[in-house]
């Protein structure tokens, strides 16, 4: 792949994973209840789920998805549900008791975390549909096809771990002291409820 067409991948990259959506938020979520370093283990589960998109887009499943109004929709309201699921978990979660900032937090299992980003990204056929436009432009099919989707693969990848860890994880910590309130915890926890509701309202009415 050429420099510059490189240099452009990487820019729209960037775009891409700067614009909020149920991933940022996941992520965000994550560092205020597991904490920043282990928030790495949700954005991961959503770099699987991204790579599976690509696979699935290079190898043409993505055309028969697009093409296909039933079973788009059937995905679609798949991942529009368990966002709402993932909402309302939230939403009505009691808050755990007031505790000190030097007081060790409860830790949900890496496992747990990992497939929750996966599934958030996974049962997102919009995800898909969009790299089915996108990869094509960065394409070059009269050149060998396997070393271009790798080298898109581990750009795309390595700009969203980077921008969801030290971006909206980062931000995320800004919130730390709500944490450790009951009532601050409640406040975040219907926030980012209303927030995973609010984008599965998105994902399942807006064509």
């Amino acid at each position: 792949m050429q420099l510059s067409l490189w240099l452009t991948l990487a820019g729209a990259g960037v775009l891409i994973s700067f614009t909020p959506g149920a991933g940022a938020i996941n992520t965000m979520n994550n560092s205020l209840t597991s904490g920043f370093r282990r928030s790495i283990w949700g954005i991961l589960g959503q770099q699987a789920a991204l790579i599976v998109h690509i696979i699935v887009v290079a190898l043409g499943v993505g055309v028969l998805v697009a093409g296909s109004p039933i079973l788009f929709n059937v995905i679609r309201y798949a991942g529009a549900a368990y966002l709402v699921y993932l909402g309302i978990r939230l939403i009505v979660q009691k808050p755990a008791p007031s505790r000190d900032m030097a007081a060790p937090r409860a830790r949900e299992p890496a496992w747990s975390m990992f497939r929750r980003g996966l599934w958030v990204n996974l049962l997102n056929p919009k995800a898909l549909v969009f790299f089915l436009a996108f990869m094509p432009q960065f394409i070059r099919p009269e050149q060998p096809l396997l070393p271009q989707y790798v080298v898109m693969t581990v750009t795309v990848v390595l700009i969203d771990v980077v921008v969801m860890w030290l971006f909206f994880a980062v931000a995320a910590r800004s919130f730390q002291r709500f944490t450790n309130t009951a009532r601050g915890q409640l406040i975040l926890n219907r926030t980012f409820g209303m927030l995973f509701v609010g984008v599965a309202l998105l994902l399942a009415l807006v064509h």
